[in-house]
């Protein structure tokens, strides 16, 4: 079974400037409920607004709520902050928050949006408005759902923010591994970075995840993990630079919830980045992506933890 997080508000009108499209979102869905996988479908309430406020400048959250978002940070961001916008962010960010909820109860549970890595402290950028991850980790851990938390991000493009949201705390460990001529330019620090060269394949970068990730469990010792699962390392991808195939991006999700679920710890993903011409082919990515992952999941003991 995928326990699967989704909400109508994830998918927003076409921006009048920018060319980000949210139609995909809805395609994810579809894929998955024509897919043959059962799927059980939850809704999210909005993030609180003083849940946002804990990781983001408060006068930026207004600026969001009340639609007054400058030109200079909606440039940054690549779309305008409108009021549709403003309860899309909402909602996915309290998307990844109950996947990481449900993921206590059922080893495994998805976000079927956000993985918004790039927001920082007082502006969106490159796409993504409040960040999710930093948000939801610092909400479980506040509310003593979780004692450490490893975020993994395996997006094409480093997770800048979430490395800068969470800078200098010991129960928040960032590890993200990207490619390292692709956006953003000038890249954060996070707890544990992997620069990969250009059209990587995927036995190679399968060997270097399988080299890096099983020693942070060791030494970080989480308890939560939420999984930044952008596809977009694809060789088809529009903005990636890797080259891993449908094949190795399924290997790469089984990876990482086997290396959760085997040692007892939940696992929540949120969707991230995947970009092309034809949004249904992202968007089967993105799909074949949460099977995968629930597949794993289902190899081991349900977790039956409080939600």
């Amino acid at each position: 079974m995928l326990h699967v997080v989704h909400h109508a508000d994830y998918m927003a009108p076409a921006p009048e400037r920018g060319t980000f499209k949210f139609d995909k979102y809805y395609l994810v869905m579809e894929a998955l409920r024509s897919g043959g996988h059962p799927v059980t479908e939850h809704a999210p309430q909005p993030m609180p607004r003083a849940w946002l406020e804990a990781v983001h400048c408060p006068d930026y959250v207004e600026q969001v709520f009340t639609s007054t978002v400058p030109k200079g940070k909606e440039r940054r961001i690549g779309f305008p902050v409108t009021p549709h916008i403003a309860s899309r962010v909402r909602h996915t960010n309290g998307g990844t928050w109950l996947a990481a909820k449900l993921a206590k109860q059922h080893g495994y549970a998805a976000n079927s949006a956000a993985g918004s890595h790039h927001a920082l402290h007082d502006t969106g950028a490159g796409y993504c408005v409040f960040n999710d991850l930093a948000v939801a980790a610092n909400r479980l851990v506040a509310e003593g759902d979780a004692r450490r938390i490893l975020i993994v991000d395996l997006d094409v493009h480093q997770g800048d923010g979430t490395a800068s949201l969470t800078a200098g705390r010991e129960d928040i460990f960032t590890f993200s591994m990207q490619a390292e001529k692709n956006f953003p330019v000038r890249k954060a620090r996070s707890d544990l970075d992997i620069n990969l060269p250009d059209n990587m394949p995927d036995a190679a970068y399968l060997a270097e995840l399988e080299r890096h990730l099983p020693p942070i469990f060791e030494e970080f010792a989480p308890d939560l993990v939420l999984y930044q699962a952008g596809v977009d390392p694809h060789r088809d991808d529009k903005l990636g630079r890797l080259a891993l195939s449908d094949d190795g991006l399924q290997k790469r999700d089984r990876f990482v919830v086997a290396a959760s679920r085997s040692r007892g710890i939940p696992i929540a993903s949120a969707l991230g980045g995947g970009y092309g011409n034809d949004q249904r082919i992202v968007a089967q990515r993105h799909a074949r992506s949460m099977i995968a992952m629930a597949q794993e999941n289902a190899l081991y003991p349900r977790l039956s933890q409080p939600a």
